[in-house]
C-alpha cells in the first residue's frame, strides 16, 4: 500500500535527520526531546539477522528500567523495531555514548494501565496516537540483562 510505504519512508527520514543532528552537533543536541531523554535502541533484524538501530524517546527513564512506546505515530502497524525485539528480546540501549545490554518485554495490560498516565504526562501525543489507531499500542519495558 502506498500510504504505508510513505509512512515507513517518513519514519526513516525523521530518524536520519535526528541522527544527523547528533553527529553535526557532536552529541550536544538531540539527546533530549522536551522532558524525555532519547535512547538509541539496537535490535537484531528478524529477517536479516543484522544489527538495526533506531532513535526513540523514553517517556519513563529510571536506573533499572527504560520504557519505550511502539506508537509509530498512531499507524495501524507496529514499528519494525518492535517486531524485531519480539523475535529477539535481547537488545542494547545507547544513551550519551554508553551502551548497555537490556532485555525488552511488552508490558501486560495491568502494567500498561499503571504506566500510561506517566507516559501521557511526558508526552500527550501518545494519547492521540492511541485514539488514531485501533491497534493497542505496545508499551515496552527494557531492563538490564544479567550476565
Amino acid at each position: 500500500m502506498i500510504s504505508d510505504r510513505l509512512t515507513d519512508l517518513s519514519m526513516q527520514a525523521m530518524n536520519a535527520a535526528h541522527r544527523s543532528l547528533l553527529v553535526l552537533s557532536r552529541g550536544r543536541l538531540g539527546w533530549k526531546i522536551g522532558p524525555m531523554p532519547v535512547v538509541e535502541l539496537h535490535t537484531v533484524g528478524r529477517k536479516t539477522g543484522r544489527r538495526r538501530s533506531t532513535l526513540l524517546t523514553a517517556p519513563i527513564h529510571e536506573p533499572g528500567r527504560v520504557v519505550l512506546i511502539a506508537s509509530k505515530g498512531g499507524d495501524h502497524r507496529h514499528p519494525f523495531w518492535y517486531l524485531n525485539l519480539l523475535a529477539q528480546p535481547d537488545v542494547e540501549l545507547t544513551e550519551n555514548g554508553i551502551t548497555r545490554p537490556m532485555r525488552a518485554r511488552t508490558a501486560g495490560e495491568a502494567e500498561k494501565a499503571d504506566l500510561w498516565p506517566a507516559i501521557v504526562r511526558a508526552y500527550s501525543g501518545y494519547a492521540g496516537y492511541q485514539k488514531k489507531t485501533t491497534r493497542d499500542i505496545p508499551v515496552v519495558i527494557c531492563e538490564p540483562r544479567t550476565p
